[in-house]
């Protein structure tokens, strides 16, 4: 760790290399405070560029997200597509409404244009499945996405895409991590005023016309939808997307339509979190429709809720991704067609599996991460149960919340028609397949490194049980399994079945604890019931193990 002495000249160098005044003197009132931990902290290292770009708290400091950080970084990922994919490359540069995010835009357009490459920038904040679609549509060398997605407000973020439309994987990761290491200044990486292009409308209205076409155009439209983009910036694409598709207008909740970076009304702005769409289910229970969706704040998620014997309720991602899959299974999918393939991530529901055999389809199993999904040669569906969903992959090789809604209300419509709900094609899915049920938790850290020695500590300790039932087999993920690339985390197979997964987050300070238990269903009339009464039993028992094994 480095001295009081070393911290405070690398903050000082830090303050005459930032061209960001505000920064400047929030790192010049901790020298003069002489915060010795908070210093220890910003400096402990440059923001670590791994496969999901850039993510952190805003700040002065090499381990924040600020103009420092952000123009070294544009800097790298030019140096390395100068190298490694065209001297003069094309980079398309898109942006949320977050704070500093159109700022942290312009100075990437400024280091692309100064190397002598051709920046395009999206011409307001947009949804990050817009710049996913622009990367491939106007023919980039890569993308680059201004956002912290669902982080807290002090977030923000840079989310690069190649090519392809699809988000960096290894070795590209680590090659313009090395590239940005070698860019020792934001003061000596060239930066122009303009020159770089910004877009019009057209490239929106393209990717609009592209997710209306999802949806059957033959198919019902009698849908009554309530809306929440919880802050960000999906409100405006959605309503233009249904209206293309020729779906009615959404009810937005008001209080959460218009892009805010304070997110004034939910204490986390995800919409897995517990209360961030309470406002739309109270808005439900007065409005009456036929189904609530939600998108995070860069609207590539999307959330599902229904109404029930318990009032309205939120689905799960992994109910959501076996509903759309189904959805799809049913429209039609050509065997010998060059898209067949339905893929979920290794943490999400083998349901979806157990779909597409039965459907006489390939299904594949992948890391976590759409820059893995998005990747799976003839993908015709895939989904994370992290409410991520790819339903377009031959335009949008990402997870797109948009085009995700767009399916979720033609589904719902045509099962009103049809005098059905999205819980009979659930009931239809259990009788089918088998109770597939998920649960999930998280053990939040101050301290990453407590994420560190809890996977040493499961790693040297494993159970032999787990809920009371024996463990059959233990999978390190590191060492790569399935033919899968390695990567940090323990898998477990119980002898009845249950699955348990434990991994770091790729995005947050956090371990994801990730459960399910598969229970056959009889042909009784009450089977069903007791089905799910025995799954939520299992679940209950190994997670009561699991927290135990996980508390730091």
């Amino acid at each position: 760790m480095p001295t009081a002495t070393d911290l405070l000249d690398l903050a000082r160098a830090w303050v005459a290399d930032d061209p960001d005044l505000e920064t400047r003197e929030e790192l010049e009132a901790l020298i003069e405070a002489g915060d010795e931990a908070e210093l220890a902290d910003r400096f402990s290292g440059f923001l670590e560029f791994g496969t999901a770009g850039l993510r952190g708290a805003l700040g002065a400091g090499p381990n924040r997200m600020n103009r420092v950080v952000v123009i070294r970084t544009a800097a790298g990922l030019t140096a390395y597509l100068k190298e490694a994919v065209d001297p003069e490359p094309t980079v398309v540069i898109g942006f949320d409404a977050r704070h500093n995010s159109d700022v942290f835009a312009r100075d990437t357009a400024a280091v692309v244009t100064a190397a002598g490459g051709r920046a395009v920038v999206l011409p307001r904040p947009l949804p990050t499945p817009v710049l996913a679609f622009a990367v491939g549509h106007l023919g980039a060398d890569a993308g680059v996405m201004v956002t912290a997605s669902h982080n807290p407000p002090e977030d923000n973020g840079y989310k690069v895409y190649l090519g392809d439309g699809s988000q960096i994987v290894p070795p590209a990761d680590r090659e313009i991590a090395d590239h940005i290491s070698a860019v020792p200044t934001a003061a000596g990486v060239p930066l122009v005023a303009s020159g770089w292009e910004t877009l019009d409308d057209q490239l929106l209205d393209a990717y609009v016309a592209s997710a209306a076409r999802v949806v059957d155009p033959d198919s019902p439209r009698d849908v009554t939808v309530v809306h929440t983009a919880l802050h960000g910036v999906g409100s405006d694409t959605i309503l233009r997307a249904f209206d293309a598709a020729g779906f009615p207008a959404p009810h937005p909740v008001l209080t959460q339509s218009a892009p805010d970076p304070e997110f004034p009304t939910v204490a986390f702005p995800n919409p897995e979190e517990p209360g961030a769409i309470d406002a739309a289910l109270a808005q439900a229970a007065k409005v009456h429709p036929d189904v609530v969706i939600a998108n995070d704040p860069d609207a590539d998620r999307c959330a599902v809720a229904v109404d029930g014997p318990a009032g309205w309720g939120m689905l799960r991602g992994d109910e959501v991704g076996a509903l759309l899959g189904q959805h799809l299974i049913n429209r039609g999918v050509d065997p010998a067609g060059e898209r067949t393939v339905f893929a979920r991530s290794i943490v999400s529901s083998r349901l979806l599996g157990a779909m597409a055999q039965a459907a006489g389809l390939p299904g594949e199993e992948t890391l976590t991460g759409f820059k893995w999904i998005g990747r799976v040669p003839g993908l015709r569906f895939g989904y994370e149960e992290a409410l991520g969903y790819c339903v377009d992959p031959a335009t949008v090789p990402d997870k797109d919340g948009v085009t995700a809604a767009l399916l979720v209300a033609e589904l719902v419509a045509t099962l009103k028609q049809e005098g059905r709900t999205l819980r009979d094609v659930l009931d239809d899915l259990a009788r089918a397949h088998g109770v597939h049920q998920t649960d999930a938790f998280a053990v939040r850290v101050e301290d990453l490194s407590l994420i560190g020695t809890l996977m040493e500590r499961l790693r040297a300790q494993p159970p032999s049980r787990v809920g009371g039932v024996p463990v059959t087999s233990v999978d390190d993920l590191a060492a790569g399994v399935g033919g899968l690339p390695p990567t940090e985390g323990l898998r477990y197979l119980l002898a009845d079945d249950t699955r348990v997964i434990v991994r770091p987050s790729g995005t947050e300070p956090k371990l994801k604890v990730y459960l399910e238990a598969i229970v056959a269903v009889g042909s009784g009339a009450e089977d069903l019931a007791r089905a799910r009464g025995e799954a939520t039993r299992r679940l209950a028992a190994v997670r009561t193990t699991m927290e135990e094994l996980t508390r730091p």
